[in-house]
């Protein structure tokens, strides 16, 4: 099975990071035969220098697609599915490593269960600044089990998501929201009949800075993640306790200490 692997990127991004992504896409076990880079806007030049040595390397089967100005995450993943070329497409961070069998491993769910339109794993989150393993973030495996869990939380480890690109045209894509917009987009494949499954295995190292936690708990992290589970509870998607319990939790966060933040996500969402 031919699949597309779709990759976001930024200015901001740090090159060695992703030199990193790239590389551990390009030595997947079962290469792909389109790797689309979606570039948000101007990046720096060490990002353009590794970018072109990959087109070098790789020009058959990679594309760098660039955007004219920053869009967010939406507009670029939008952009980026339309010009994948196989209906199977898998995302990646471009932060994130891939474990060498990621590719193997969710193409083998699609080929073996052709009901199944979405596909994620565990990853292994790790401190960025010592490479460090800090936890392995596990999500319920079946798809009823998948179902109740989307009622409060992400079923699908973001960085871990490999889905149709049928399933996602049928939805219109994603939202442009300023926060919250890969869960909001797995509640709606999901309430439009889309099934899914988990690996239980690790299929990506997922790095974590400070800015991760700094992010989860700002304002306008807070209200996107409010209006998106608000607007869950009014299309009857979950019930007022759904969205009851994870609202006051993200605003208690909110207010709490960053260091009391990164805690809770360590140790507690983490279970």
């Amino acid at each position: 099975m031919n699949y597309s692997v779709l990759i976001l990127t930024y200015r901001e991004e740090n090159p060695l990071y992703l030199e990193q992504c790239l590389e551990s896409m390009f030595t997947q076990t079962i290469l792909s035969d389109d790797i689309v880079l979606v570039c948000d806007g101007g990046l720096t030049a060490e990002m353009y220098s590794v970018i072109q040595a990959y087109k070098l390397k790789y020009p058959d089967i990679f594309r760098a697609l660039y955007l004219d100005k920053n869009y967010g995450t939406a507009y670029a993943s939008n952009y980026g599915i339309k010009k994948c070329r196989n209906e199977l497409i898998i995302k990646m961070d471009s932060d994130d490593i891939a474990k060498p069998y990621r590719c193997e491993k969710q193409i083998k769910v699609f080929e073996e269960d052709a009901s199944v339109g979405i596909c994620g794993g565990y990853i292994s989150e790790f401190d960025s600044s010592t490479g460090k393993e800090i936890s392995v973030k596990k999500v319920p495996l079946f798809y009823n089990e998948i179902l109740k869990y989307s009622k409060r939380r992400n079923p699908i480890n973001n960085p871990t998501l490999a889905f149709k690109k049928s399933c996602a045209d049928e939805i219109g894509g994603y939202k442009n929201l300023s926060r919250c917009e890969d869960y909001e987009f797995i509640c709606r494949m999901l309430a439009n009949g889309v099934k899914a499954v988990n690996i239980p295995e690790i299929l990506v190292e997922y790095r974590t800075t400070q800015d991760n936690y700094n992010r989860r708990r700002n304002w306008k992290n807070t209200s996107s993640f409010l209006k998106v589970r608000w607007s869950n509870y009014k299309k009857g998607y979950c019930n007022f306790l759904d969205f009851l319990i994870p609202a006051a939790m993200q605003f208690f966060m909110f207010l709490m200490p960053v260091k009391f933040t990164e805690t809770v996500y360590r140790y507690i969402l983490r279970k």
